[in-house]
């Protein structure tokens, strides 16, 4: 039994117990929430090697052995999302440490910020198709509460749009864990695929599967059901977008790779193709609607509707290629996203604003911070040697290989308006003279504790997009090799079930 794959959720959940404890002292919970996330990111990191270096790793809980138990299973794609939850965490919790205010926090904000991660990572980890519709819902109540923290009326607005269509996501995908499982009669991922290779009734299984994408696009944030989210992420605390932003639209995106991969790969031809075009015109209804806005928020939020599509074209296309371009997509964007979302934050504490007509001259009064937004906005359009550059490149040259010259054209096309949204922010917030005092930036002092709080996160995050772009080899590699299961789910039976799914038990 490896303890590292059920690390990740317990870490996490032990936190939010022991912040609970401790709720009437905010100083043991700001240190609770820094010593958790540190937590998670150092288990994440130890799962991490060791399924590089053992290959897939499961848990059986209770000590029932799969199909008939709940299994935890940490392949390479589940052990990197983790990973991913624990670097955005450790940094969202840092940030959050200048920018949650007393009351917030007295509401629980740190107690529901563990139990978000918690859900996420056991989304990723989770074996059992019914409890991954448990870890959704776990997320769903934790974001749910955090998105109405404060109770502004934006606030509540956004979280009525956000909770009715993840609610109708939520009973979708419930009523299809039940039909699978009255169709195959097990829940256990591996066992599923195992059972449902060997039926003849493939109609049934391209409705199930339909149903799935359905419920999975609505919480990936894809075309058309995308509008709950730059309705809602714009209106909360910056550090809670920044974490909306980063990990909850990924579980989505996870949750499609890992059905489609492992599940319902046996009609690409039907399913992959209204993925490809579902792929395509979520970038491009994201990317037009971030032309459009002048709130920098949500220029942001839109953008991550866009980038979603890149991801979807990965796992669209369904070559060895595109997986690698998705994982790597999914890797560059929620790092870049979470940093410009953060600096959107260090812009309000300094102007009080996030509308981009009230900004302007921070690139004479807070030069640094102009450097890092260049670094993560130029990334995010693709523009090289940074991360997405090599993200995109991958992508593009997937699609082309494949012959999808339309959904490649609309994925350069985005890349160009990605670009021209992102210079739109660089000359009203950075570049202009700022509207309170000509030519000579925002005048509002921040204390300094509170401003090296707030930009050390941001500054690691940075420093990621910028190796990731400079050393892009590693993670390729990484990405390569989780492609390679993830066309091989053979392998992923086999470790569950200790069976190459031929015979039936």
């Amino acid at each position: 039994m490896m303890p590292q794959v059920a690390l990740p959720i317990l870490i996490p959940l032990f936190a939010g117990a022991v912040s609970l404890v401790f709720w009437r002292s905010r100083g043991m919970q700001r240190f609770i929430a820094v010593a958790g996330t540190a937590g998670l990111l150092a288990t994440s990191l130890w799962l991490l090697a060791t399924v590089q270096g053992d290959g897939i790793q499961v848990m059986h809980m209770g000590g029932w052995a799969a199909p008939f138990g709940i299994s935890l299973v940490a392949d390479l794609l589940g052990a990197i999302m983790v990973v991913l939850t624990g670097i955005i965490g450790f940094a969202v919790a840092l940030f959050s440490l200048a920018t949650v205010g007393r009351g917030h926090e007295a509401y629980g904000y740190f107690p529901l910020l563990h139990l978000l991660l918690a859900g996420v990572a056991g989304a990723f980890l989770t074996g059992d198709i019914f409890n991954l519709y448990v870890w959704f819902e776990v997320m769903l109540v934790a974001s749910f509460a955090l998105l109405i923290l404060g109770s502004e009326k934006a606030q509540m607005e956004g979280a009525i749009k956000y909770v009715t269509l993840n609610l109708v996501s939520s009973v979708i995908f419930l009523v299809a864990v039940g039909l699978l499982y009255g169709m195959v009669g097990t829940l256990n991922m591996a066992d599923i695929a195992r059972r449902l290779a060997t039926l003849e009734d493939d109609g049934m299984a391209d409705v199930l599967a339909m149903m799935f994408m359905v419920a999975f696009g609505i919480k990936a944030a894809a075309f058309p059901l995308f509008f709950w989210l730059p309705a809602s992420y714009h209106t909360p605390p910056v550090a809670v977008s920044a974490l909306f932003a980063a990990l909850l639209t990924k579980v989505g995106v996870y949750a499609l790779f890992r059905v489609f991969t492992l599940i319902f790969h046996h009609s690409p031809g039907y399913t992959h193709e209204i993925l490809l075009w579902g792929a395509g015109l979520t970038m491009l209804s994201g990317v037009l609607g971030a032309a459009a806005q002048f709130e920098f928020r949500r220029i942001l939020s839109f953008h991550i509707v866009s980038q979603i599509g890149y991801m979807l074209l990965g796992l669209a296309l369904f070559t060895p290629l595109a997986l690698i371009g998705g994982v790597f997509y999914i890797v560059h964007h929620i790092i870049v996203k979470t940093t410009l979302f953060l600096i959107s934050g260090i812009v309000h504490r300094v102007s009080g604003s996030y509308q981009l007509a009230a900004l302007g001259g921070f690139y004479r009064s807070h030069p640094w911070l102009a450097v890092l937004f260049l670094i993560p906005a130029l990334s995010l359009a693709g523009m090289p040697p940074l991360s997405g550059f090599f993200a995109k490149f991958i992508v593009i040259r997937a699609g082309i290989e494949a012959e999808a010259y339309g959904v490649t054209f609309i994925a350069l096309l985005v890349g160009l308006l990605t670009l021209y949204s992102m210079i739109k922010i660089w000359a009203e917030v950075f570049w202009k003279a700022s509207p309170d005092e000509e030519g000579d930036g925002p005048p509002k002092a921040v204390d300094q504790r509170e401003m090296w709080l707030m930009a050390t996160p941001v500054v690691g995050l940075a420093l990621c997009t910028l190796f990731i772009g400079l050393n892009a080899e590693p993670l390729y590699n990484l990405a390569e090799a989780s492609a390679g299961q993830l066309l091989a789910p053979e392998r992923y039976i086999q470790a569950v079930l200790g069976t190459n799914g031929e015979e039936m038990p």
